[in-house]
């Protein structure tokens, strides 16, 4: 049997095309620019399959990558992610194109929604396959007894048994992943499985490792038609369901394999807000959970107000309870329900140590500014405008940076979990860190239409970078963000300058710019350390009067 075309070839104009020739001769010509997250579709039965067109632009946008990026273990990466993604085409092409009338109703682990699955033909001795017709990813029945969904079909001959999602524990239920689930408090009840683990030795695979190097280009990631097209284009692609998907996601690929890192897989969630509260994002809490054991909610206190949610970053003083939050909540919110979340405790424990006991003095800012002085070369040579959230493995591995992005995957499942709650506004707080993932967490709410709304946002000491287009996060807050930041702050000057080179962070010197939203609140009289917030802030209830247009800070009334 003759097997299908995959070419790829640069148009005189500088545009890239893909041409798609199936074993039969069916054709499907995709072609635009190489910045292009989707691109123009020819005609024919082929142009038809979702899965088959998401594949075939990511094949074509990373051969283009390999050609172009500067740096020759990123174009070596880029290749080998070409050459997956062209055997799922050409093995998605196989089978579209030769589809019976046979048709059987099952939910799909590729696109986590329920259609018709059509048979393709195949040669005598082989599994069947089939075609999702929501998403086009193929597919086989679960091996399991009496279930009806629908498992990831591979290429070839199937060594062992396919489960689907469910029974892989990469989803925790079908029937209950667009759910609502009333409270906060009942995550963990969305969150426990449906049915038994029946693959039980399918590894987790970790962010950090070789495992999620499948993880496609930014550019295709942030495509519009995003659910079930990307779902079905990863989980097509040799077997990688819904869990890797997740990690794939959140994680970008490790950077090392050439993926994108946090800051792909950040930025992804955050421009599509389909995913937040959907099966999609349900997907992805699941598999952050399975790999941050630390990771629950504490619920503090009941009320009748609008629910305050309070993150901590590193340095806490107590693992469970109020800690410090108490005084500092209840003084401004007495009568709301109160819940804290707990996240990252592997990581947090390692950035403490990172930042030791002298993290205050200039030797040891210095001492951190040389370390990282070295992987921020290496991360500012990798740089393209193919691949722009691309940062350097080396830098990755830093303390800061694992913990950074911990704050940020738990940002965006927390977002995730809020779009699934019946309220309709919430307070958020966070120190340190834990105020980087609330910001992330409002970020992703501000791209989900119809989801809750932050009423107000208190940040303190917040270790993210002073510098940015803000628009995301105060869209989505109906009162202000407070920002209270102390030039004082020697965690900050010292151990987040020399980690996040040429970056101030916002709990330092306070966000740029601010505006009438975004309100700096100069509490440096008060606050002469990285753990003094607490103790020393009283947080705002209403906007302040006046404020600095030129973002370097507001004045308390």
């Amino acid at each position: 049997m003759s097997k299908s075309q995959v070419l790829f070839r640069v148009l005189d104009t500088g545009r890239i095309q893909c041409d798609v020739v199936s074993p039969k001769g069916y054709k499907l010509t995709l072609s635009g620019t190489h910045t292009d997250a989707e691109p123009e579709i020819g005609q024919g039965i082929l142009g038809e399959n979702q899965s088959l067109i998401s594949n075939a632009w990511a094949y074509a946008l990373n051969r283009y990558a390999a050609v172009n990026l500067p740096d020759e273990d990123l174009q070596k990466a880029a290749d080998k992610r070409a050459k997956a993604f062209k055997k799922a085409v050409a093995w998605i092409a196989e089978l579209a194109e030769d589809l019976t009338l046979e048709e059987r109703t099952g939910w799909c682990s590729s696109c986590f929604g329920k259609h018709g699955h059509r048979k393709a033909n195949r040669p005598v001795g082989q599994l069947p396959a089939y075609i999702c017709m929501g998403c086009g990813g193929p597919t086989l029945p679960c091996a399991a007894v009496m279930c009806a969904n629908m498992a990831v079909r591979e290429e070839g001959a199937i060594r062992v048994q396919r489960y689907c999602a469910e029974h892989r524990h990469e989803i925790p239920g079908f029937e209950k992943a667009d759910r609502k689930m009333g409270a906060l408090n009942d995550y963990r009840e969305f969150l426990s499985y449906e049915k038994p683990n029946l693959a039980k030795t399918v590894k987790v695979v970790g962010l950090a490792g070789a495992g999620v190097a499948a993880a496609t280009p930014f550019a295709f990631l942030a495509a519009p038609a995003f659910g079930g097209a990307v779902g079905a284009a990863i989980g097509g692609y040799s077997g990688i369901v819904a869990t890797n998907f997740g990690l794939a996601l959140l994680g970008g690929g490790a950077v090392a394999a050439g993926g994108l890192g946090m800051a792909g897989g950040t930025a992804v969630v955050t421009a599509v807000g389909a995913a937040l509260g959907a099966a999609l994002g349900g997907t992805i809490a699941n598999a952050y959970v399975r790999q941050d054991k630390s990771f629950h909610i504490e619920m503090l206190q009941d009320g009748t107000g609008v629910p305050v949610i309070v993150c901590n970053g590193f340095l806490s003083e107590t693992k469970t309870g109020w800690g410090e939050w108490r005084n500092i909540v209840m003084d401004c919110y007495p009568d709301s329900p109160v819940y804290r979340v707990h996240w990252g405790a592997r990581e947090l424990r390692h950035l403490t140590l990172f930042a030791g006991a002298n993290v205050g003095k200039a030797a040891a800012g210095a001492a951190v500014r040389g370390a990282a002085a070295k992987a921020a070369k290496v991360a500012a040579k990798r740089l393209a405008p193919v691949a722009p959230a691309l940062i350097a493995a080396d830098l990755a591995k830093n303390p800061w940076h694992m913990a950074k992005n911990r704050a940020e995957k738990t940002g965006v499942i927390l977002a995730d979990l809020l779009a699934r709650t019946e309220a309709d506004s919430y307070v958020l707080i966070g120190h340190s860190l834990g105020a980087r993932a609330m910001v992330v967490a409002a970020q992703a709410l501000s791209s989900k239409k119809g989801g809750p709304r932050v009423q107000a946002m208190h940040l303190l000491g917040a270790a993210i970078g002073a510098k940015s287009d803000w628009h995301s996060l105060t869209s989505v807050v109906d009162e202000a963000v407070y920002n209270y930041y102390s030039s004082n702050d020697q965690v900050l000057k010292f151990a987040y300058r020399g980690t996040q080179p040429g970056e101030r962070a916002a709990g330092e010197v306070g966000f740029r710019p601010a505006d009438a939203k975004l309100q700096n609140v100069d509490v440096s009289a008060n606050v002469k350390g990285h753990s003094q917030y607490h103790q020393h802030v009283r947080l705002l209830t209403e906007p302040m009067i006046r404020w600095d247009p030129a973002g370097i800070g507001s004045s308390v009334r």
